[in-house]
């Protein structure tokens, strides 16, 4: 005992500049990250994938053939009024369906069959057929993401109005000096109405498409808490530290261990506990708060893989940096990955630097997993593959990342207990 009252350290310097470094530069990240990765989606906006559709048949006008639809895809297709933001993909009904059904597509954009057939009643120059004012389909997909849904929506309906003014114009045209009511003539300059409809309905409790990205982030946030959490009690389990409880402080006797022995523990550990985190996420999310979700047994199995494979990532990077690894694992596991996930901002809206991390980040994997169980009727092309085989090659590099260092450590003699520390260790030495 020294006598020095504890509120004496705050007068050192080295105190203040450690943490302060340390906090400043999470804080920073953390803004950089989420407030940059959403700032201004629009303006990122690049190649958002969007269907375009055309099932005019056309009519006969004057003897000939017309065929509006392909006109106004044609159109749409050539305009450079979009400036690569929307990547236009033209399709048939069939396929556009399948690009909705597996999350590849925001939104779409369809000219019925009857288009040219309504278009031209409206001039009085079609040979049959009673005036209709015509249609276009604006197609959402909220199981995509909101936001990203929102912004096909936005682009669709404005592509849909142009085509109508610019069928309008046309029309106009074809009528001449046909003797049109007024409120006729105003209509046909403007004769296309757009509807908007869901291209793939979800089911209730579905949180608007945004059920899988918060399911997906509690499974990485149990894998990263845990992982902190087991750290520390293979470490008291093993005498290297002690385990406050309240008040109460306990220690246990040493038992010597090397840096990948422990890593070995707590992985093992870890893929136990997992099975029990799984189903309790599985049970919470579903049988307690109403998630609607289907393939049961699937999305527990990949609840519990997700969580032992985050887990032992998070232990891997405490294993190797120590008591700053808690930081890398925040900033890996939630401060670049929530922004990179693609669930509230599309990935096509994100800046350069965040679409690489996007590439790589776990979050995002695991999502496109989830989503392809919970919207896409668990199809391996709706992102279930691309999350397995993610997962699976994350769980690879944790490994042999994770291994690899705390072996060069042990073999460098970097023990966390010198061995001269450790009488038992030091006679086996000897």
């Amino acid at each position: 005992m020294t006598g020095i009252h504890p509120f004496r350290v705050l007068r050192a310097k080295p105190l203040w500049i450690a943490n302060g470094v340390i906090t400043g530069v999470l804080a920073l990240l953390f803004t950089v990250f989420y407030v940059g990765a959403n700032i201004d989606p629009v303006d990122h906006l690049k190649n958002l994938p969007v269907g375009l559709v055309n099932t005019d048949k056309g009519a006969a006008v004057g003897g000939k053939k017309v065929n509006l639809g392909a006109q106004i895809t044609e159109s749409i297709k050539k305009s450079a009024a979009s400036g690569g933001k929307i990547d236009w993909k033209t399709m048939d009904e069939k396929k556009v369906k399948e690009e909705l059904g597996e999350g590849k597509l925001y939104g779409a954009l369809v000219v019925p069959a009857d288009f040219t057939a309504s278009a031209t009643t409206l001039t009085g120059t079609a040979t049959t057929g009673t005036p209709a004012r015509p249609t276009l389909t604006v197609l959402t997909n909220q199981s995509a993401g909101s936001l990203g849904s929102s912004l096909a929506r936005s682009a669709t309906t404005q592509a849909a109005e142009s085509a109508s003014l610019q069928v309008g114009k046309e029309l106009t045209a074809r009528a001449g000096q046909a003797k049109l009511p007024a409120a006729a003539r105003v209509m046909l300059a403007d004769p296309a109405a757009v509807t908007v409809k869901d291209g793939h309905p979800l089911a209730s409790h579905s949180g608007l498409g945004l059920t899988a990205f918060y399911y997906a982030l509690v499974l990485v946030v149990c894998g990263m808490l845990s992982a902190n959490v087991i750290s520390g009690q293979v470490d008291h389990a093993l005498g290297y530290t002690h385990n406050d409880m309240g008040p109460l402080r306990r220690h246990r006797p040493l038992i010597w261990a090397t840096r990948v022995q422990t890593l070995a523990v707590g992985s093992t550990l870890m893929v136990g506990l997992s099975l029990l985190m799984g189903t309790l996420v599985t049970v919470g999310a579903v049988g307690i708060m109403g998630m609607a979700a289907s393939h049961l047994p699937l999305l527990w199995l990949y609840s519990v893989c997700v969580i032992a494979v985050s887990g032992i990532g998070a232990l891997t990077l405490l294993a190797v940096f120590g008591t700053p690894g808690m930081l890398v694992v925040t900033l890996v596991f939630i401060g670049m990955a929530v922004p990179t996930a693609g669930a509230t901002t599309p990935i096509e809206a994100l800046p350069g630097f965040y679409r690489f991390l996007a590439e790589f980040e776990p979050l995002r994997q695991i999502t496109g997993g989830v989503r392809s169980i919970l919207y896409y009727d668990a199809q391996a092309d709706a992102g279930l593959t691309r999350g397995w085989v993610m997962m699976a090659a994350g769980l690879m590099a944790a490994a042999l990342f994770g291994f690899g260092v705390t072996g060069w450590y042990d073999r460098r003699g970097l023990h966390r207990i010198p061995a001269q520390a450790n009488p038992e260790k030091t006679a086996a030495l000897a």
